[in-house]
């Protein structure tokens, strides 16, 4: 099989994805929940709707992950000044400790990506996967058009 950007970006997305999901086994965590729980820990109070578009999940599909966090008392949503319509999502003591486990995870798990990558490497790396990102938000996505 030719091993084309495409293909590179999905297996690597994978590994990264499987290795995560093996270190964090036994916190009982869903796929979706490590990245919000790494998103609260440096934007604890964050708005929901400001968690799903840093974490890339749809606005309809962040209320039902937030609820099982929410059931696991890893987070509490609160309205502040009585806005019903504005929740504000924190972590709880047992949330933080959690999300702790989880950026040491992505951490292990990025080094261990990068151990060959010159300091150089890892800049440009960052740089490249930046303007892809950026490319694809700007020029839209196939089917959103």
């Amino acid at each position: 099989m030719k091993e084309s950007l495409h293909y590179l970006l999905m297996a690597d997305y994978l590994l990264f994805q499987k290795s995560l999901l093996a270190s964090i086994k036994d916190i009982n965590l869903t796929s979706g929940q490590p990245k919000i729980l790494d998103y609260l820990l440096f934007h604890d109070g964050a708005v929901q709707k400001e968690i799903a578009e840093a974490c890339h999940i749809e606005p309809a599909t962040i209320t039902s992950v937030l609820l099982g966090m929410e059931n696991k008392g890893l987070i509490i949503r609160k309205n502040i000044n009585g806005n019903r319509r504005c929740l504000y999502v924190y972590l709880t003591d047992k949330g933080k400790a959690l999300a702790e486990k989880v950026e040491l995870s992505f951490d292990i798990i990025e080094e261990k990506a990068l151990l060959d990558f010159s300091d150089d490497e890892k800049k440009m790396l960052t740089i490249f996967l930046t303007k892809m990102n950026n490319n694809l938000l700007e020029k839209g996505v196939i089917g959103d058009e």
